[in-house]
């Protein structure tokens, strides 16, 4: 446990991490992923070399660090990589790695006369305080998980019963369990994780879910990324494929409410508002209105499903908008403030993914618009950063 002379040191090293955390949490990974084979595929090398991990953890630490002695003021952050360590089986034997990696990239970062042993004790006590909250809340959700109707822990196989073509860059797979038997309800907006082989190599990713839940498949679908490793390997198998699936996981899901639901996305971000919009249909009695920016017609997937919501569902209506090759009338374009001012009602819950500037304008309109933080939610589909 943290002693208020170890809280001191910590809260003290917050000026060295503003200005040298993601060189810190950079050589951590170096670290890490160069001697321990076993977490290598738990970490998506793309992220790595784009610097979007390395700079999400240094992030994360900076605000653990900022609010050592009052955890609460976290907010969601706990929760959500709770859940991300829930979809990709983060499990109690990765943890010693972690603190082991991190503490001695802390002295060799800072060195010896700033990183003092003492400064080290202090680190080491605050890593494990949130190592032992993090593998709290999972071994509860692993066990719910496990005990939920249709549920599992760890892998399941899964076969890909279904491949289907939704625009030039996404293609879904229906995946149904070898076993045959039940799947758990996954809520709206959460997604898998799959574990492959690819090239020789274990690989582990998560996927949202595109389609509500139905108790016997799941639907993921996967754009695929220009030197994409996994996305590239999983358009290339055929139906009948096996493939290991982790239970569902993520804490952005589609809550209940009443006022108008407003679902906006940019590109792959479509995947996950598609199965919020299928589950609120299904359900019924409230407005739905869903906007989606594609680059062109090309790659704007699941066209003639959204099409057959607007016929069936009269209390559902879409705003399609295309960067390039936009019909005559049609709106096109980036998102604009015009385009949100007549679509988005002044009381709706509206739930934001694309990319992160994307995001970013998107929530900074909603936000002069008047519309609360409790009303705005947006989720990141690699690692967690500030929209700002």
């Amino acid at each position: 446990m943290l002693t208020p002379e170890q809280t001191a040191i910590v809260k003290a090293t917050v000026p060295l991490l503003e200005t040298g955390g993601e060189a810190l949490t950079t050589h951590f990974y170096t670290i890490m992923l160069a001697e321990y084979e076993e977490v290598r595929p738990l970490f998506n090398q793309a992220h790595q070399s784009r610097g979007t991990q390395p700079r999400a953890l240094a992030n994360a630490v900076l605000l653990y660090a900022r609010h050592i002695d009052e955890l609460g003021a976290l907010g969601t952050l706990a929760g959500q990589i709770i859940q991300k360590h829930v979809a990709l089986q983060i499990l109690p034997e990765h943890y010693p790695i972690v603190g082991t990696c991190l503490l001695r990239a802390i002295r060799e970062v800072l060195g010896a006369q700033i990183a003092t042993d003492d400064v080290i004790d202090a680190w080491g006590a605050a890593y494990w305080q949130l190592a032992n909250l993090l593998m709290g809340a999972e071994a509860v959700e692993y066990d719910k998980l496990e005990q939920a109707p249709g549920g599992w822990r760890g892998a399941r196989p899964f076969r890909i019963a279904r491949k289907v073509v939704e625009s030039a860059e996404i293609i879904s797979f229906t995946l149904a369990p070898v076993d045959g038997g039940a799947v758990i309800a996954h809520r709206p907006g959460q997604y898998l994780g799959l574990r492959l082989t690819v090239d020789g190599k274990e690989v582990r990713r998560n996927y949202s879910l595109s389609q509500a839940s139905n108790g016997r498949t799941l639907r993921i679908s996967v754009k695929r990324e220009p030197g994409g490793v996994v996305s590239n390997h999983l358009h290339s198998l055929p139906e009948g494929a096996v493939i290991d699936v982790f239970p569902p996981a993520g804490a952005f899901v589609l809550e209940p409410g009443t006022v108008p639901l407003v679902l906006i996305s940019g590109g792959v971000g479509i995947t996950p508002t598609l199965a919020m919009a299928e589950a609120a249909l299904v359900e019924g009695g409230r407005e739905v209105i869903f906007i989606h920016y594609a680059r062109n017609a090309d790659v704007h997937a699941f066209g003639a499903d959204i099409d057959d919501w607007a016929r069936e569902h009269p209390h559902f209506t879409a705003h399609i908008v295309y960067e390039e090759g936009a019909a005559q009338g049609a709106p096109s374009g980036r998102p604009t403030q015009d385009h949100l001012h007549a679509w988005v009602p002044v009381e709706a819950d509206a739930y934001v993914l694309g990319p992160k500037p994307f995001m970013g304008f998107v929530d900074r309109t909603l936000s002069a618009m008047g519309l609360p933080d409790e009303r705005r939610h947006h989720e990141f589909f690699g690692p967690a950063e500030a929209l700002a």
